[in-house]
């Protein structure tokens, strides 16, 4: 069993990791941004970032469904400060991460070729100013935005099955 965030900035592509991994361990994914509050989602759509009061509750929802869980899942999330990840640890004690690092040029150009997303290009810049890069912290795996999905995922299956857990191909 394993409990997995996908977390990064706007535009890191950290959803489509997430579904591919949630694929291979047979489980299911849950996109962190469809449970903001609708407050939340109308100051995004504004180009208002988010803060620490914002996020607070938002992450005890994810936390608590990520407990909540009975088996294997995975969720993206932002999880962009180390005081976010340690509320989704507080959670789920075993939580595992992995970080997909994109530089700020990248993200914007991917975050500005979106149509239809709440998250304006607008905001790129003021995730980068909050990132916590959680390289060096315990159960975190990071891998390149600029590496295939592919590529990332079999990163991912090899770090997960060196602590003993079962991925499918």
């Amino acid at each position: 069993m394993s409990k997995l965030v996908v977390m990064g900035v706007a535009g890191c592509g950290k959803s489509v990791l997430a579904q591919r991994l949630a694929q291979a361990l047979d489980c299911p994914m849950l996109e962190g941004d469809d449970f903001h509050p609708p407050a939340s989602k109308e100051k995004m759509r504004a180009g208002i970032a988010l803060d620490d009061t914002d996020r607070g509750p938002w992450l005890d929802r994810l936390g608590q469904m990520l407990a909540d869980s009975e088996g294997s899942i995975v969720l993206s999330c932002s999880a962009l400060k180390r005081r976010y990840r340690d509320q989704l640890r507080a959670a789920v004690p075993d939580l595992r991460f992995v970080y997909v690092e994109i530089d700020v040029q990248t993200a914007a150009r991917r975050v500005g070729a979106r149509s239809g997303h709440m998250f304006p290009i607008s905001l790129v810049t003021s995730q980068f100013a909050t990132l916590e890069s959680p390289v060096g912290e315990a159960g975190v795996c990071a891998v390149s935005a600029l590496q295939t999905t592919e590529a990332q995922a079999d990163t991912v299956a090899a770090w997960l099955a060196s602590a003993g857990v079962q991925v499918s191909s």
